[in-house]
C-alpha cells in the first residue's frame, strides 16, 4: 500500500515562498507520476503540477513561473517550491500519486497553505 504524507504548509505573506514536501512510502514502483492538487473552501479541487518518473513536468497556467515541482528519489520525496505567492494560492494542498495518466490513485491528507498579509 502506498502512503503519501505532506508537510511544509503554513502562513506566508504575499510575495513570499514556501516549500511543500510529500514523503512517499510503500509500493513506490506502482507510481508512475506524482502531482500536487489544491482545494480552496467552496472551490473545485484543481491540479497545479505534475512530474513523471521520467522527469517531465507540467503546471497549471495559474502557477507557471512561480511554482516548481521536483523529486528527490533518494529520499522518496516530492517537493513543491512555491514562490511569489498570492492570496489566491491559499488552499489545502494535496500530494497525489498516479498509476495511470488519467487520474490519481493515491492521496495524501493535505497541508494548509495560507497567503495573507
Amino acid at each position: 500500500q502506498v502512503q503519501l504524507v505532506e508537510s511544509g504548509g503554513g502562513l506566508v505573506q504575499p510575495g513570499g515562498s514556501l516549500r511543500l514536501s510529500c514523503a512517499v512510502s510503500g509500493s513506490i514502483f506502482s507510481i508512475n507520476a506524482m502531482g500536487w492538487y489544491r482545494q480552496a473552501p467552496g472551490k473545485q479541487r484543481e491540479l497545479v503540477a505534475t512530474i513523471t518518473n521520467h522527469g517531465s513536468t507540467n503546471y497549471a497556467d495559474s502557477v507557471k513561473g512561480r511554482f516548481t515541482i521536483s523529486r528527490d528519489n533518494a529520499k522518496n520525496t516530492v517537493h513543491l517550491q512555491m514562490n511569489s505567492l498570492k492570496p489566491e494560492d491559499t488552499a489545502v494542498y494535496y500530494c497525489a500519486g498516479f498509476r495511470t495518466w488519467t487520474s490519481p490513485d493515491y492521496w495524501g491528507q493535505g497541508t494548509q497553505v495560507t497567503v495573507s498579509s
